[in-house]
C-alpha cells in the first residue's frame, strides 16, 4: 500500500514565543531576504492573521500578499508585523573573512544594467520633468 506524504507547515510547530525567536533567527541567519519575508509570514500565520492585520493595522489582504512566497513586503509592513509578534531586529557588527576563508563577504552583487529602452524611458521621464520645473 502506497504512502501518502502529506505537506509539512511550519506554522504547526511555532506555539511559544521561543520557538517562533528560533525559527526567526534561522532565518535571518540565512541572509536570504525572501525567505526572511516568507519566514515572518509564517510566524504571522501561526499567531492567525487576522489578529495580526487587527493589532498591526495592516489590512489581512495585504499580509497574506506581502508575506506570500512571491510577496515583496516593505521595511513598514516587515516593522509592523515584527513589532505585533513581539519579535525585535538587533544589528550587530559583521565579521570580516580572513584572506584564507571562503566565505562570503557579504558586499551586494552589482546591479543589473538598463536594457535601452529603459534607459530611455527614464531619460525621458527625466527631461519632462525638468521642463515641467522650469515652467
Amino acid at each position: 500500500m502506497p504512502k501518502t506524504l502529506t505537506k509539512f507547515d511550519p506554522a504547526a510547530t511555532l506555539r511559544d514565543s521561543e520557538a517562533i525567536a528560533e525559527y526567526m533567527a534561522a532565518a535571518f541567519e540565512t541572509g536570504d531576504p525572501s525567505y526572511v519575508s516568507h519566514a515572518l509570514g509564517v510566524v504571522a500565520r501561526a499567531k492567525g492573521m487576522s489578529e495580526i492585520a487587527r493589532a498591526s493595522g495592516l489590512s489581512r489582504e495585504h499580509l497574506y500578499r506581502s508575506f506570500s512566497e512571491n510577496g515583496n513586503p516593505t521595511l513598514k509592513s516587515i516593522l509592523a508585523v515584527m513589532e505585533t509578534l513581539g519579535v525585535q531586529l538587533s544589528a550587530t557588527a559583521a565579521e570580516k573573512a580572513t584572506e584564507g576563508d571562503s566565505e562570503p563577504t557579504g558586499k551586494r552583487k552589482p546591479r543589473k544594467k538598463m536594457t535601452t529602452k529603459k534607459a530611455k524611458v527614464r531619460k525621458k521621464s527625466t527631461v519632462q520633468k525638468r521642463k515641467q520645473e522650469a515652467v
